[in-house]
């Protein structure tokens, strides 16, 4: 399926940063798009701003996607492309990577919430669209993950964890359903200027968030949209909104002893500031 001949998309987080930017890049696009948030009060805003409909859902509740998923076709039509892009983080706690707790926010148990939003939420995206999208011959998923996933976020292991897995399964729906007309991308950004590292929604100030987010800069969610579209319409798998990714991941699997002492490293620098 080309993005040209999709009509209706849902985006998952789609109340704030990145999911909020590729929800209006959609609707400028001429998409019906639905967005879905956790936060009723910000879906409902964008969805007014565009002239698209609201859900709220915990995209960590697979009976959840499954309604979303349902509603939207009973009520709107096949679901064309899917963007996966509800995510979640909240840091070692006191410099520990297995704590259950996390640095920033409260939560119950960190590696839980990580494993339920930034990984099963994709997996229950596909178990409800894959049969649908099989059966009327294709269809389109945009899974949003992190450089974390192919690098570490030094400081957050839940996240870098899940996030490898995001991209693994990713990989996988790609190898798996490409026969049946469905095309994946994963998206890979550094530090974007977001409530993820500590920036609320269109501040011009960059301050904020886990140390080290600047290194390569801060991209604006508006330029992540954009790279969200141009791969549905290259049909292109893997999306690195910060290219300097790439050459990171060829020198860790080249030397990835190095790779690891240059993080040590680097973590050491972030403690000392």
């Amino acid at each position: 399926m080309n993005y040209e001949s999709m009509r209706i998309a849902v985006v998952t987080g789609g109340g704030h940063g990145i999911g909020r930017a590729t929800c209006r890049r959609l609707a400028a696009d001429g998409k019906r798009v639905v967005v879905v948030d956790i936060e009723e009060d910000a879906a409902q805003s964008v969805a007014a701003e565009l002239g698209g409909s609201a859900r709220t859902v915990n995209v960590g509740d697979e009976q959840a996607i499954l309604d979303l998923v349902a509603g939207v076709e009973s009520d709107e039509g096949p679901i064309d492309l899917f963007v996966s892009n509800a995510g979640v983080g909240f840091g070692d706690a006191d410099g520990e990577a297995a704590s259950k707790g996390g640095g920033i926010g409260s939560v119950d148990d960190r590696w839980e919430a990580c494993w339920r939003i930034n990984v099963m939420a994709h997996v229950f995206a596909a178990r409800a669209l894959v049969p649908r999208m099989r059966e009327r011959g294709g269809g389109y998923f945009v899974n949003v993950a992190s450089a974390a996933g192919l690098l570490s976020q030094i400081g957050d292991a839940a996240y870098s964890a899940t996030k490898h897995a995001a991209v693994a399964f990713a990989e996988s729906l790609a190898i798996t359903h490409g026969e049946d007309g469905i095309g994946v991308s994963v998206v890979c950004p550094q530090a974007v200027a977001t409530r993820m590292i500590g920036i609320e929604d269109d501040s011009e100030s960059f301050d904020g968030g886990f140390g080290g987010n600047d290194v390569d800069g801060i991209l604006r969610p508006e330029v992540v949209a954009d790279c969200i579209v141009d791969s549905v319409r290259g049909q292109r798998f893997l999306v690195l909104p910060h290219p300097q990714v790439a050459t990171y991941v060829e020198r860790k699997a080249s030397d990835h002893d190095r790779w690891i002492a240059g993080m040590q490293r680097f973590r050491q620098k972030l403690s000392d500031s």
